[in-house]
């Protein structure tokens, strides 16, 4: 599993003319799923994510989380971080996983992150999405459940 992680000080995503999600100040996850990826990988990143100090601290460090902060998580699926580039210019997808996985353990994820006791606002799986954002900093983290990076 694969989440590309923006600190941001608001973000939203739209299907058509609704908005299905939108937070404030928080952390925007684009999430995508392998085929090999279980409940184990979700869980894995849900709580590196919940705990992951990228908001500064009083001193100017980063060194609080999304909870610390009191934040929201806005988790968009994106299979899309599985495409493989590397023969030729036309992404292949081979390690996404299929749809009714993928949707499976993005819910999971979503769910863990709740547990975790943040509000945690979606896009809509399988849908045609536009996210807006405003990446304070800007802090981009790209995480691996598979530790691949």
């Amino acid at each position: 599993m694969r989440a590309v992680v923006q600190r941001v000080s608001r973000a939203s995503v739209k299907v058509g003319d609704e908005i299905t999600g939108e937070i404030e100040k928080g952390l925007l996850v684009l999430l995508g799923v392998a085929h090999e990826d279980t409940e184990a990988d979700a869980d894995y990143l849900a709580e590196k994510i919940a705990g992951l100090r990228v908001f500064e601290d009083d001193a100017g460090k980063m060194n609080l989380s999304v909870i610390d902060v009191e934040g929201s998580v806005l988790a968009v699926s994106q299979f899309t971080l599985f495409g493989d580039v590397r023969r030729g210019k036309r992404p292949s997808f081979d390690e996404a996983a299929r749809p009714e996985l993928a949707r499976r353990l993005y819910e999971h994820f979503v769910e863990r992150v709740r547990k975790l006791g943040l509000r945690c606002e979606t896009g809509r799986f399988q849908q045609m999405m536009e996210v807006e954002l405003v990446n304070s900093g800007p802090v981009t983290i790209l995480m691996d459940s598979k530790k691949g990076f």
